[in-house]
């Protein structure tokens, strides 16, 4: 065959065929062969700030809690993400994708007119566009079409494409029919499509779904490598099906396979989580005929397993099989299994251990001295933890912050205060940053033993070392009045404190929330009074405590006043003082004010009383004036454990007297009186109510009716009385 001539030299354009042409941004640059070493402009702004070239970092600089650190890195725009996937296509796939994005995802008449386009396809090409397309729908719209092509068959890696496409869109359950797929289209699936499956539903915690996929395999006749078997194991071990796990055990040693000590270790670790510490052992033992014996890594990895689930026990079981195999325990084995036996309240058995490593010699981490001190404080041995610090210093580790504390908390607990304020000088004099709770022990001892002058100067050195003392002293008055029921002590110091200018709204807030948790409600308003009278601003929280005890004394308008000032603020009542407000309403006969301060809680606070939701229910099925149907409300409330009350008897009158009558209304009361959730004497009062409401609506729509018709300014001329001025 004769060679072809080279292109004219003043052709006015040159193909790609000959050579490289200019390149621009829709028309990439080809050099070498017909569609290889393809070179791209890059279609963004050219001074994008990723294109720049980063300067070195430095660790030292950083600040985690800058700005900068924080701000949301910029995400890229739709065109930006196709560049960056089309860079990886060759010409043909990114014609596809690009196809697909200019017809916005939509399989179409248009969409298949350019794919007819295409000379020849293959399998490989396919599978290049499905790894991209995120769109399960046109996905698999163009697979099928593919499919259909004269001369083109599916092979392995385009089913598999498929498989991971659905998948990576949520569509595993239609990623697991591939199988079936493959087999109608005369392409059996073989253990590697499976095991793709497999290993999807493990990634992603779907135990259920491995199971299910073996068992597919089972039916396709498919029998798993020891490598899979493994994986399914590990996977319905690790999400709780122990069950379904030696189920697959079991046809593991029916199809006889050698296990490995992945194996074993697998089995080992799922029964230990299910607490099946004999089936653990016999396992063991048949690892020891077949394998061999249990290494100290494989023993730890079990006790680790039982410590996170409590089961100490097992671990101690665990223990001696692993002295009975001879196996000596490192440093990790002693650390994990001291940490979970001190975490169990078990610490003389964990303190057992730490001799046995100093025996040994082994290298002791801080965090066991940590734990063992922590354990001992809590249980009481203050001196046995004292020892441990003094071998955690001798040992040339320098105490954290953690230890300091815990021995603190523990002389206070003991009343030794003298020695723990020592403990906290130590903590300044080593650079230790303390904190509240460092501290808050001994301001507490102070408090109980009267120390107030020492409890003053902890008070200012805390002050000197950048404490923010109205804070923690909120934090303190927060402790203590759960600690002390009747409040005496905090009570007292609050009056010490108040004196010497330590006092804060949040300290009050506080205190008048636990006397009214107390019943103590004149003593809480005092407080408030106070606080009014003070130099100090009472802010929302201050109403909301006095709109409940206002309430509770029956003093509904200094509640309603209360509540005016927290919406002066802009701010929202708690949802205790709302319930309250409404309680009390609606024990007066204010229902139209109750009514709307309910809607107004459901519309500002984020989960109101149950009551509150009930009432609008209750209202809204009163419009078909159907007594049967708001008795079935009222059932569905008792179920729920919320049994009617002043709230929900104030909606039925409120409801009844505006969409319904006065009988369906008594029908539901006698109803709730012959189930005696109603006395007599109440029923009474409620049946007042609906008729003092229903004459309040009447006169409301008389006296709308007479503004409509212009009869009010008559009546007055003639000298009526009955209308208001």
């Amino acid at each position: 065959m004769p060679p072809q001539s080279p292109p004219p030299t003043n052709a006015s354009k040159l193909y790609f065929f000959y050579g490289h042409r200019k390149p621009s941004q829709n028309r990439p640059t080809v050099r070498g062969g017909l569609f290889s070493n393809r070179q791209t402009l890059n279609p963004s702004k050219k001074h994008h700030q990723f294109d720049k070239k980063s300067p070195d970092f430095d660790f030292r600089k950083w600040d985690p809690d800058s700005a900068q650190s924080l701000s949301i890195p910029p995400t890229r725009t739709p065109p930006e993400k196709f560049f960056s996937v089309a860079q990886t296509l060759s010409p043909i796939a990114r014609y596809i994708v690009d196809t697909f994005r200019k017809h916005k995802n939509c399989w179409c008449p248009a969409v298949i007119e350019d794919l007819n386009k295409l000379r020849r396809v293959t399998p490989k090409l396919v599978a290049e566009v499905l790894k991209v397309n995120s769109d399960p729908r046109i996905s698999s719209k163009f697979f099928h079409w593919a499919g259909k092509q004269k001369g083109y068959r599916h092979d392995f890696s385009s089913y598999n494409a498929l498989a991971y496409c659905l998948n990576r869109t949520n569509q595993f359950r239609a990623a697991d029919q591939v199988p079936e797929l493959m087999n109608m289209q005369g392409k059996p699936p073989t253990e590697k499509q499976f095991e793709i499956l497999i290993r999807m539903h493990s990634d992603a915690n779907r135990g259920l779904r491995v199971y299910y996929v073996y068992e597919k395999m089972k039916k396709f006749g498919v029998k798993p490598r020891v490598f899979l078997y493994n994986r399914i194991m590990d996977a319905l071990m690790k999400t709780g099906h122990l069950d379904l796990a030696m189920l697959v055990y079991d046809d593991f040693r029916g199809d006889e396979l050698v296990e490995e000590s992945v194996t074993f270790m697998i089995l080992a670790k799922g029964l230990c989580k299910g607490g099946q510490i004999d089936q653990v052992l016999e396992l063991l033992s048949r690892m020891r005929e077949k394998l061999c014996k249990p290494d100290v890594f494989a023993y730890t990895a079990m006790v680790r397993v039982l410590v996170a689930e409590g089961n100490l026990d097992g671990c101690l079981k665990v223990w001696e099989e692993m002295k009975k195999d001879r196996v000596e325990p490192d440093a990790m084995a002693y650390k994990t299994l001291v940490l979970g036996l001190c975490k169990g309240k078990q610490v003389e058995k964990g303190y057992g251990l730490f001799k046995e490593m100093k025996q040994k010699g082994c290298l002791i981490d801080r965090a066991i001295y940590g734990s063992l001190i922590e354990a001992f404080v809590a249980d009481g041995k203050v001196g046995s933890a004292c020892d441990l610090l003094k071998d955690l210093v001798d040992s040339g580790y320098r105490a954290d912050l953690a230890v300091y504390n815990s021995l603190i908390e523990g002389f206070c607990n003991l009343n030794q205060v003298d020695k723990a304020s020592k403990l906290f000088q130590v903590t300044v004099q080593e650079g230790l940053e303390s904190e509240f709770v460092t501290v808050n022990p001994i301001l507490v001892s102070y408090a109980e033993l009267k120390r107030m002058d020492d409890f003053c100067n902890l008070l200012l050195q805390m002050q000197n070392l950048g404490f923010h003392i109205f804070d923690n002293l909120s934090r303190f008055f927060l402790f203590v009045v759960t600690k002390d029921e009747k409040l005496t002590m905090p009570l007292e110091v609050f009056e010490y404190l108040k004196v010497r200018g330590y006092c804060s709204v949040p300290i009050y807030n506080i205190l008048m929330e636990a006397l009214h948790k107390i019943r103590e409600v004149d003593k809480a308003l005092s407080l408030f009074h106070e606080l009014k009278d003070s130099k100090f601003e009472p802010d929302s929280s201050t109403y909301s405590h006095a709109i409940t005890c206002f309430s509770e004394i029956g003093d509904i308008q200094e509640a309603c006043t209360c509540y005016s000032k927290i919406k002066e603020m802009s701010s929202v009542p708690s949802v205790s003082a709302y319930y309250s407000l409404v309680k009390g309403l609606c024990k007066i006969g204010g229902i139209d004010p109750a009514i709307m301060l309910i809607r107004d809680s459901l519309a500002n606070v984020t989960s109101g009383p149950m009551e509150f939701k009930y009432t609008l229910t209750i209202i809204h099925v009163c419009k078909s004036n159907d007594a049967e149907r708001v008795i079935e409300v009222l059932n569905e409330m008792i179920q729920q454990g919320c049994p009617p009350d002043d709230i929900i008897y104030s909606a039925i009158i409120y409801g009844m007297c505006k969409h319904g009558t006065l009988e369906e209304a008594r029908k539901v009361l006698s109803n709730m009186r012959e189930r005696k959730l109603l006395t007599e004497s109440d029923l009474v009062i409620y049946d007042d109510k609906l008729v003092d409401h229903m004459k309040e609506k009447t006169a409301d729509l008389v006296l709308s009716g007479l503004k409509f018709f212009g009869l009010e300014k008559k009546l007055k001329a003639k000298g009526c009385k009955f209308l208001p001025t």
